[in-house]
């Protein structure tokens, strides 16, 4: 029988999120966002009350979340801000390599790392002209005895200023081109790694994102990933487990935008009566509700087929990323709509709501992107 109820363990995960959300991130969340500046304080915070790195064995400092109890958590964050939430699972984002495929010792030496300094490490995988296309890659690492000289740029990455390490992927020969893309492990103190000025962005300002310039790096070939050649994959096996991540903080995004809306529409009066009896904005608030319902049964769905069967993960993963990031747009704006003036306001969060929202449509994947790796799977079924 198919049960949709969250175990008593996955509901104090819920409990626990949440909990530190409307503590440490709803009160912060416009101060986070106005300063533009990595939300330290909470960061810390999460490592104190075990919020951090959950989905990593418990071993190495994580708490071995399954997928769809990581999905669980991100709802949460999400509902208290996406900026401040993407720190947090950006942070997992630039472990899961090392999930996947670093060996016990980098494991050790890294996750340590991490828990000792209570810090955070970023994602390299995007370059100036290489978003999307992952193949179109130019950064290189080229070996040279037991170590690799890395030279290139990366851009639009999450964390990178405020980061201990970079999971950093480049060719390790151009003439192979993506075929020998490999993951390394830089710190990001390495001589040579240039740290460029934040970008300014329109929304999640308390995320950080740089470009990164790398001049002639040199990486210990024990700070490789896996083996030569063998990136790509890692980086799709990767999005494979995170996209569903942003799914889910897409609907908590959208979850707290509806809750503030239906709240607000019910004390707004006009002619006399809550303009939430109005037909016009009854049904908006039905069709917000309803989107953010299928929205979660599709990530719950993709983050069960992943701990569970391992089937169609790709399509499934993608699925839930493009419809839970769209309705996340669509339902913040219809937040700031059924609101008016309020809505456009600072006061009430829900265009600050709206402006977060807009980046989970283009980061792990544009959603153009999604619809090309969903078409792409469902012709080979």
């Amino acid at each position: 029988m198919i049960n949709f109820s969250p175990t008593p363990e996955q509901e104090k995960i819920v409990e626990q999120y949440r909990d530190f959300a409307q503590r440490w991130i709803v009160p912060n969340r416009l101060k986070y966002d106005e300063l533009a500046e990595f939300p330290w304080e909470i960061v810390k915070a999460a490592y104190d009350e075990k919020i951090m790195n959950g989905p990593m064995p418990k071993i190495y400092g994580g708490h071995e979340h399954s997928l769809l109890d990581g999905v669980f958590a991100s709802e949460e964050l999400g509902a208290g801000c996406v900026g401040i939430g993407i720190c947090i699972d950006a942070n997992t984002l630039a472990l899961t390599p090392l999930y996947l495929a670093a060996s016990d010792e980098q494991k050790k030496k890294y996750f340590g790392l991490i828990n000792e300094l209570k810090g955070v490490a970023a994602y390299g995988l995007t370059e100036p002209q290489a978003g999307s296309d992952v193949q179109g890659i130019k950064s290189t690492a080229i070996k040279k005895g037991d170590k690799y000289i890395l030279n290139g740029q990366k851009r639009f990455i999450t964390n990178a200023e405020a980061s201990t390490f970079i999971t950093v992927f480049a060719m390790t020969d151009p003439e192979k081109g993506s075929r020998s893309l490999t993951a390394f492990l830089v710190p990001t103190d390495s001589p040579g790694v240039v740290m460029k000025p934040r970008l300014k962005k329109m929304g999640q300002r308390a995320s950080v994102q740089n470009e990164i310039e790398f001049h002639d790096v040199e990486i210990p070939e024990a700070n490789r990933i896996g083996d030569e050649g063998y990136g790509f994959i890692i980086a799709m096996k990767t999005f494979d487990r995170t996209r569903t991540g942003v799914a889910a903080l897409s609907v908590g995004n959208a979850r707290a935008a509806y809750e503030t809306a239906k709240e607000w529409t019910k004390n707004r009066k006009q002619f006399g009566k809550p303009i939430a009896a109005n037909q016009a904005i009854g049904f908006m608030l039905a069709d917000m509700a309803t989107k953010i319902e299928t929205a979660r049964l599709l990530t719950w769905n993709a983050a069960w087929a992943y701990d569970h069967d391992k089937k169609k993960l790709n399509k499934l993963s993608a699925m839930s990323k493009l419809y839970a990031s769209d309705i996340g747009m669509e339902v913040t704006t219809d937040a700031v709509q059924a609101m008016g003036g309020d809505g456009y306001t600072w006061d009430f969060g829900v265009e600050k709501m709206m402006r977060d929202a807009k980046l989970c449509q283009i980061y792990e994947g544009t959603n153009q992107i999604q619809r090309l790796v969903i078409s792409k799977s469902i012709l080979k079924e």
